[in-house]
């Protein structure tokens, strides 16, 4: 570690608890600090230069300073930030998303987590019912509703309006709407949870979700925070499921904060103004992120997002022919670590992954870089690598 990391790391230690703030990208003793990315490669505070194929958890689908991205962000920015009012630019990126999904209404928020909360928010209000369905091993963001219920600082009242049952199970799933069907506001499903090894789900099982919703007069949520990069309407599309509820972000902010919920206007009528539901948020919606977010996703056409599906499919199929376990589908791969420095050594070897594993990859891959990644993988994780 050099003196400039050493020096970083201490003062992270004395103003931020345990030196961090985001718990998903620490790795021990501590991650190395980025100083600047450009494509595909992120170089760090070290002067170590890694084909980054974590693109910030799946978020930076065309890599780091596109330039396109980097235009309309400035041009967006030196028009004005963020007003106290509405403008044309997410209204743009609504249109756009309708185009895509179906969903004919949205509305904005600032991360994932905010857009999982926004939705069970809707669906109890919609339904006048209080009870979550969820599914074991999924992760949904930090917000109480959606993580481990045993975890310090979740309220007992919430273990009380949540049921967790595990993916896949169709009898445990059955058997927990038939005990609190009447009381269920929604189930909330991620198609290809990462936290659960990127294993996509089971298509009989999405359909007995979807039937059994409706036979209760439950909301369908499907969490399409990673997964809306697999297809134009997201991986729910590629199953044919239409959700009463769908939750994005990541990839629809163009490397800027951005969350977004959707669906009829039936269902989302609890945000009218004056509604049932009134929910602000200081920065949503912001210019910025709508005008860079819509950018992003023009430029990732149906195109786009086919030729990095086979390029995600064909680096998945050379890993498995190797010997390497790369769940997942299209451009995002999870690898699974056997052991904690795992991480570090495809990081020295010029590789940044995700600290469980997954990988996303971005448009500012070439062929030559995907064809690196899986050497640098196959040389680490492979027998005898190390």
């Amino acid at each position: 570690m050099s003196e400039r990391a050493r020096h970083l790391r201490e003062r992270a230690l004395r103003a931020l608890p345990g030196g961090i703030t985001r718990s998903t990208v620490f790795v021990p003793p501590h991650p190395p600090y980025a100083a600047r990315g450009v494509g595909c490669k992120v170089i760090d505070v070290e002067g170590h230069e890694v084909i980054d194929a974590n693109n910030n958890y799946t978020s930076l689908i065309h890599g780091h300073a596109h330039p396109e991205l980097v235009r309309v962000a400035i041009e967006a920015v030196s028009s004005g930030s963020a007003f106290g009012l509405p403008t044309p630019a997410e209204v743009d990126l609504a249109e756009l998303l309708s185009a895509r999904t179906g969903l004919a209404h949205w509305r904005f928020c600032n991360s994932g987590t905010e857009a999982v909360m926004m939705a069970i928010r809707c669906a109890r209000a919609h339904t006048g019912r209080d009870v979550i369905v969820r599914f074991a091993g999924s992760y949904h963001g930090t917000y109480d509703d959606v993580v481990d219920s045993a975890a310090r600082g979740i309220p007992e009242s919430v273990r009380n309006s949540v049921l967790v049952v595990p993916q896949g199970d169709a009898e445990a799933f059955k058997d927990a709407l038939r005990t609190r069907g009447p009381d269920v506001a929604a189930v909330l499903i991620d198609l290809m949870p990462n936290r659960a090894g990127l294993k996509p789900a089971d298509a009989a099982f999405v359909e007995l979700v979807r039937s059994q919703t409706r036979h209760y007069g439950a909301l369908l949520i499907v969490d399409e925070v990673i997964t809306l990069r697999i297809a134009p309407g997201g991986l729910a599309s590629v199953y044919g499921v239409t959700p009463d509820l769908m939750t994005v972000g990541k990839i629809i902010g163009g490397g800027f904060a951005a969350g977004g919920v959707g669906g009829s206007p039936e269902v989302l009528r609890s945000f009218v103004p004056q509604g049932a539901v009134s929910w602000g948020g200081t920065f949503s919606a912001n210019p910025v992120t709508m005008k860079v977010g819509r950018a992003a996703l023009e430029l990732f056409d149906r195109g786009a997002i086919d030729a990095l599906n086979a390029a995600g499919d064909g680096l998945r199929a050379f890993l498995n022919a190797s010997g390497i376990v790369a769940n997942g589908k299209g451009s995002l791969l999870r690898l699974i670590f056997e052991r904690p420095e795992d991480w570090w050594h495809l990081y020295h070897r010029g590789l940044l992954v995700c600290t469980n594993g997954l990988m996303a990859l971005s448009t500012a891959m070439t062929r030559a870089d995907i064809d690196r990644a899986g050497r640098i993988i196959v040389e680490t994780l492979g027998k005898g690598g190390s």
